[in-house]
């Protein structure tokens, strides 16, 4: 393990010397016995500080002064929420753990909603160490995502051996308080040995405002005991007390004497009731049911018995255990590692345009194919399509839509969706509190871009809204090849990905169908968003188009998008396809490496011959004459058209070879798993190349 530097900030009123150990450093100090970890950390607390210097404030100043300049991987913080903000404004780049033992509503720095959500937002995560400090953390708190939070309990080692020898004792061990439940464990001390002398009642513990005053003949108070000490009085006793009367967060009393099979009786309250099924539960928490329930098990040899082996034996807060989870946390901080391990649980939220303002006519578009590719694959896939948002949160003070609003539903859709990645497509104006959150989660983010990024179109705002993205996200994933931007800090991030083809829509075989209508295929648009051409746009594509119509006129060829020929889509678009031999798929920009409009899988991956020109250099990934013919010029290209259309077995077994090699090799199953691969979600190995 390479070395790490963590530091365990304690709260400033606990302390290491074990005879005044507090619960939250007993805590910290069992679980890193058994750390890997324990040679990385160094625990920080207020013993040896000037107690009228120092308090809070000061105690968690003094640490950041005296570290600031050192690089610390991960400070833990127990309990005192107050810190994380110190700590995120010296240690920037410092992961922070927050575990909380006790009611975070009256804990200063998470009391209120607004203060219990930065926390979530600033820690790698928070840990309680029972379900009701957790449920008492979310409270009134709107799109809360608990899955960056952990419950870990305190813990024990369980001796193997307790003793058969047990002393009558039944104690009580905590502050001498009445909100402990002293008073109650008093006054049933007192009815008690009124009933039977032989038993002992000893308190373990003191209050510094002691107003509980007991009969020493009754109880015997014997002071604070460390640790230690207390466990051998649990070993060595019958019955313990910790019945609690306000709310206790977790009850150690029952974790503790039920690994000594000392028989543990709690009060129905708050995070005791998590003990239940190593503690006997008081019905009602007053000093006539404390009677009833000690004159019961002290009378009833055979059932005290039973009890306290059926505790021991369902005592699980096994320390050891205990230690590892808080070391899992630790470890996937360290490794950038999500809470998610199984394959099949990913989630994916995927914001982009999914046509729905289309009314169907771009079912095909690469969005719904990339989209299909992750349910394929079994994926929980949420979808926000951005178009569709702001069309409909339009003002007359936002006539492009209303951002804010949509920044807003992409957070609290994070926030309750809780994914593993977040992809974009094509979305700008994204805040800056989005990635924030994202990478405060571990949670992965990507976009995808799918146009040219050729000069002449990825240029002034267009380009500077892609590079504020791709600055921001994990990944991005182009189809092109992304040697343009070699020299670009970028670059790093970027990976070239196909044009996904799906088989449920892209299902023809064209090279089985004998008589097709159409020689030859070719369409062009004006953009997807267009449904119809733009009067005085010309497309520098037109003039080859055109001198192939002049130079083919013998052959039928079903061309759209020039000639006042207005574009095709939708299932129109397939009804030509289905009934065309060769296409060819020639795209924009004068750079073109790897590029092509996605239009390219339709062609292909529905059984047609495709024509692609060399300088696209997609013979990296198809063989010529073999799975689709490359052309270098017009001349070259008509000859070809020509001599393929003349030799029919050549054109489909070109064809076939094409389509079968594009559905194997370029699916959106594939596609989908080398994204999420090359974000370390999943580990498979794909290579478009080979």
């Amino acid at each position: 393990m390479n070395k790490k530097n963590i530091f365990i900030i304690l709260p400033f009123k606990e302390s290491l010397n074990p005879k005044i150990a507090g619960a939250v450093s007993i805590y910290v100090r069992d679980s890193l016995t058994y750390s890997s970890y324990k040679k990385n950390i160094k625990i920080i607390s207020s013993d040896n500080k000037n107690k009228k210097i120092f308090r809070n404030k000061n105690y968690i100043l003094d640490f950041c002064e005296k570290n600031k300049k050192k690089k610390i991987d991960i400070i833990e913080i127990h309990n005192r929420p107050e810190y994380v903000k110190y700590i995120k404004k010296y240690f920037q780049n410092t992961k922070i753990i927050l575990t909380l033992h006790n009611d975070p509503l009256t804990l200063r720095g998470s009391e209120k909603i607004n203060e219990r959500e930065n926390l979530l937002k600033d820690c790698s995560k928070i840990v309680f160490i029972s379900r009701w400090i957790q449920n008492r953390f979310f409270k009134s708190v709107v799109n809360s995502n608990y899955l960056n939070t952990e419950i870990i309990y305190h813990g024990v080692k369980k001796t193997i051996n307790p003793s058969k020898n047990k002393k009558k004792n039944i104690l009580f061990v905590g502050k001498l308080n009445e909100a402990k439940g002293y008073k109650i464990y008093v006054e049933a001390a007192k009815k008690f040995k009124k009933y039977d002398k032989s038993w002992n009642f000893i308190a373990i513990g003191d209050e510094p405002r002691k107003k509980i005053f007991p009969d020493k003949n009754i109880v015997n108070e014997i002071g604070y005991k460390t640790n230690k000490e207390v466990l051998k009085y649990y070993n060595n006793s019958e019955i313990a007390v910790g019945n609690s009367v306000w709310e206790e967060p977790l009850g150690r009393i029952a974790i503790e004497a039920s690994s000594r099979k000392c028989l543990p009786i709690i009060s129905n309250i708050a995070g005791l009731t998590e003990s239940k099924k190593i503690a006997y539960v008081l019905k009602e928490n007053n000093s006539t049911e404390l009677f009833k329930s000690l004159k019961k098990l002290t009378l009833n040899k055979v059932l005290r018995k039973k009890l306290q082996t059926k505790f021991y034996k369902n005592n699980n807060f096994n320390i050891k255990i205990i230690s590892k989870s808080i070391d899992k946390i630790r470890s996937n901080i360290i490794l950038n590692k999500s809470n998610y391990l199984a394959e099949k649980n990913i989630k994916i939220l995927h914001i982009a345009n999914f046509n729905e303002l289309s009314d169907g006519r771009l079912f095909y578009s690469f969005s719904n194919k990339l989209n299909n590719g992750f349910l394929k694959n079994n994926y929980i896939v949420q979808t926000i399509s951005d178009r569709t948002f702001l069309k409909y949160n339009k003002s007359i003070f936002n006539l492009h839509g209303n951002f804010k609003n949509f920044n807003k539903k992409i957070l609290d859709t994070i926030k309750n969706f809780a994914p593993n990645l977040v992809i974009f497509g094509h979305v700008y104006n994204i805040d800056s509190k989005i990635f924030e959150y994202c990478k405060n989660n571990n949670i992965k983010t990507a976009n995808w871009f799918i146009d040219s990024i050729s000069n002449e179109f990825l240029n002034g705002k267009k380009k500077q809204n892609f590079l504020n993205l791709v600055n921001n996200v994990d990944k991005c994933f182009l189809t092109s090849s992304p040697e343009l931007f070699k020299n670009n800090k970028i670059y790093k991030k970027l990976r070239f990905i196909p044009n996904p083809i799906d088989s449920s829509i892209d299902h023809l075989r064209n090279y089985e169908t004998k008589d097709l209508e159409y020689d030859l295929f070719f369409a062009i648009s004006h953009g997807q968003n267009r449904v119809i051409l733009k009067k005085g746009k010309t497309d520098e594509r037109e003039n080859d188009f055109n001198h192939l119509i002049n130079k083919l006129n013998k052959y039928k060829i079903a061309s759209f998008g020039l000639k006042n020929v207005e574009p095709i889509w939708g299932s129109n678009y397939f009804y030509h396809l289905s009934k065309s031999k060769i296409a060819l798929n020639i795209s924009r920009g004068k750079y073109q490496n790897l590029y092509s409009s996605d239009r390219i899988s339709s062609l292909i991956g529905n059984g047609l011959l495709v024509f692609l020109e060399k300088k696209t250099n997609l013979q990296k990934m198809f063989k010529d004459k073999k799975e689709v013919v490359f052309f270098k010029n017009r001349n070259e290209l008509i000859k070809k058209i020509i001599f393929y259309l003349k030799n029919d077995s050549h054109r489909i077994n070109i064809a076939k070879k094409g389509c079968q090699k594009y559905h194997k090799k370029f699916s959106n199953i594939n596609v989908a798993k080398y994204i999420l691969n090359e974000l370390n979600l999943i580990n498979v190995k794909i290579n478009w190349f080979k």
